[in-house]
Order: C-alpha cells, then sequence, then structure tokens
C-alpha cells in the first residue's frame, strides 16, 4: 500500500494551534478557533497560502469556546463541520460559556457531517489522508484525537502524561493512542512533543 503524503500547517493564534492536514489540495481543519474572529484564521490561511475554499471539513477536538467558537462562521464560508457522533450533546451546551462580547454564533444542525469513530478512516481516506479519529476522554468526556497513520496525533486539551495526575481516564487515553501508533504529540496548546519524552 501507498504511503500518502500530507503536509501539516499550524493556522494558530491567541495561544491556541489550529493545525490544517493537507493531501494535495484536500484539506482538514483541526480545532477551529475563537468565535468572532473569521478574519483573524482569514488572515492566517492566506499568510501560509491555503484557500479557504480548499478546506473540506473542519474538526473540533471538543466543543470548548477556544476550539469550536468559530464553526458556524466557517460553515457559512462553505466549509462542513465534521462532528463525532458521542460529541452531539456538547453542542448545544457551547452557548453557556459565551458572553454577548464574544459575538458567538450558535452551531446548527444544517452543514454538520456526523459520523462515528469508525466511519472516520474511510472518510479520510476519500481525501487521501490515512488516519482515524479517536476518543480520547481526559479533558471533557467527548474530547476526540485526530490520529495519522505515520504517528502524528492531533490532542486537543488532552492533558500530558506528566501533568494527569494519575487520571485513569487521561492514562487510559494515551496508552490507547500509543499502542494505536502515536509518535508525535500536535497539542492544541504549546510547541509539538515526541510521545516518547511524555510517556516513561
Amino acid at each position: 500500500m501507498t504511503r500518502q503524503s500530507h503536509t501539516i500547517v499550524n493556522v494558530g493564534y491567541r495561544s491556541t494551534n489550529y493545525w490544517v492536514i493537507s493531501a494535495g489540495t484536500a484539506r482538514l481543519l483541526v480545532d477551529i478557533g475563537w468565535p468572532g474572529t473569521l478574519g483573524t484564521m482569514k488572515a492566517n490561511l492566506k499568510r501560509m497560502g491555503i484557500p479557504l475554499s480548499e478546506l473540506r471539513y473542519a474538526l473540533a477536538t471538543h466543543y470548548h469556546i477556544d476550539h469550536a467558537g468559530l464553526a458556524e462562521e466557517l460553515k457559512r464560508e462553505g466549509v462542513t463541520l465534521l462532528v463525532v457522533d458521542l460529541q452531539e450533546a456538547a453542542i448545544p451546551l457551547m452557548k453557556r460559556w459565551t458572553k454577548p462580547a464574544d459575538q458567538y454564533v450558535d452551531i446548527t444542525d444544517h452543514g454538520n457531517l456526523v459520523i462515528t469513530c469508525a466511519q472516520s478512516r474511510p472518510l479520510l481516506a476519500q481525501m487521501g489522508i490515512g488516519g482515524e479519529i479517536v476518543h480520547t476522554p481526559g479533558h471533557t468526556d467527548h474530547c476526540v484525537s485526530l490520529l495519522l497513520d505515520d504517528g502524528s496525533v492531533f490532542t486537543g486539551d488532552l492533558p500530558l502524561p506528566g501533568y494527569a495526575f494519575d487520571d485513569p481516564v487521561v492514562i487510559a487515553s494515551w496508552q490507547c493512542l500509543q499502542a494505536k501508533g502515536a509518535h508525535l504529540v500536535y497539542p492544541a496548546h504549546g510547541p509539538i512533543r515526541q510521545l516518547s519524552e511524555l510517556i516513561d
């Protein structure tokens, strides 16, 4: 089987990393942006040479304001929101954590593609990206990570193993990722790290 090539670009801002994974012109945005910051996201995409029109899907690792606050605004720009079924119940709760000044736009069902983790691999393969979405609870029960076949993993706010304070849920999520071949961690906050540095 031919290994698919892809590129990874950080278009983040406000201390949060937003990762664009591209296979040719098929692109997936992992974590979506703060509400009311569409202009900043567009500017960062343009600066990195990524046309907004080529973002096929946006995936939130979890539904907190700095990770999914821009979802509905991006949908209005033609980007499909990729929702894992176990995340659906968390979406309506987003507005509890916003103030009018945040300019948060409620996420609607229209324009969402709801899948299971098991359905993620064939969907990603259609884009030319080898990988899968993995349920990785720990920061929240509805957290997911995107694990690529080359071992790159996008973990959102999953606490790093050294900061998990022996939380068995967090430890189990990292053990699951490690067992599936993860070795290079792309977190939502902070630098890229080798998993071997984080796990004894």
